[in-house]
């Protein structure tokens, strides 16, 4: 497997780089806001220039067919949006499903289709506005209404010293649920209890006197009955973290506000395990012992070394890996 170069630009290079492109804009690049969800802001809001406005792009997701042309000037990130959506518009923090490519901006080269990494029959994938992950999705899709195609062209700088520009052509069809949304399951004895606030944050409670368990041990709360979770997906998530040791969360996406995407051999043994195998729509919880977490030890206040975590699960999507 090779690694997914969506994921590999800071917002903070692009924001340098977008700020230093408008030219009617005072704001200095160090004054750029810490990213956070929102539901009424843009953070980068790029616009369309010379480059982006020669990107032509013909159909609709999941079936887009993009032209890059040689010789553009990748002077800064532009954004040109080639066809305007009709649904809400989008900001940091949306799960949407769509469609998209990406370009070797010097070659034109297709790098990535998304068609080829859809969980399903759909060749659909779920796209994340996450400014800490998938900055480019925010400079593509944010402050545009929700079926808009976008083209961006970001230059080879904002990846580094020997960056090479990339062109982003992507169109976001339909927001996905941020909570899971399968059938209820009865509770297992002997885990955890679990209750939802009416925004679906759970609330994890201990069972009291009870040693934890020496292996990892995962149940279902809610079934789905979306595409399986494969070992390597990049699936999108939101989920809480507990401490067994004194019941304290030490991590969760809710109070970020937003779903988190990782891939499912990027994380630790116990929560890996969680993950695959389940289906889109799920929630899970899983009491994973020190041996598939961070490791044994003696506990602190300043690590997860010698804890056995609990974590609370809704899986909202799920995307392949890309092959070699």
């Amino acid at each position: 497997m090779r690694t997914r170069p969506l994921a590999v630009l800071s917002f903070a290079a692009l924001s340098v780089l977008v700020l230093a492109g408008c030219s009617a804009s005072s704001t200095d690049a160090e004054a750029t806001p810490t990213p956070t969800a929102t539901d009424s802001s843009c953070l980068l809001d790029a616009q369309p220039g010379d480059d982006s406005d020669q990107i032509t792009v013909a159909g609709e997701a999941p079936e887009l067919d993009a032209s890059v042309p040689e010789g553009l000037a990748f002077a800064d990130i532009q954004r040109t949006v080639v066809t305007e959506g009709t649904g809400d518009d989008l900001y940091v923090g949306d799960l949407v499903s769509g469609a998209y490519q990406f370009f070797d901006g010097a070659s034109g080269e297709l790098l990535e289709d998304s068609t080829v990494t859809s969980p399903d029959d759909s060749g659909m994938v779920p796209m994340l506005l996450d400014a800490s992950s998938y900055s480019v999705f925010v400079a593509a899709l944010e402050c545009e209404p929700l079926g808009s195609t976008a083209a961006l062209t970001i230059p080879g700088s904002a990846f580094g010293d020997d960056g090479t520009s990339v062109v982003l052509v992507a169109q976001g069809v339909e927001k996905l649920p941020t909570v899971a949304t399968g059938d209820d399951v009865a509770p297992t004895d002997g885990f955890p209890t679990v209750e939802l606030a009416d925004d679906g944050a759970p609330t994890v409670t201990l069972p009291e006197g009870e040693d934890p368990p020496s292996k990892t041990e995962i149940a279902q709360l809610k079934q789905g009955d979306g595409a399986t979770v494969k070992e390597g997906d990049t699936v999108f998530v939101q989920y809480t973290g507990v401490k067994w040791s004194d019941g304290s969360v030490f991590d969760s996406s809710w109070d970020r506000g937003a779903p988190s995407a990782f891939p499912t051999t990027g994380v630790v043994q116990g929560f890996k395990q969680a993950l695959e195998g389940q289906k889109v729509g799920s929630q899970v919880i899983a009491v994973i012992p020190p041996a598939d977490g961070y490791g044994e030890g003696d506990i602190n206040e300043d690590d997860l070394v010698g804890e056995t975590l609990v974590f609370v699960v809704d899986i909202l999507a799920t995307q392949r890996a890309v092959s070699q």
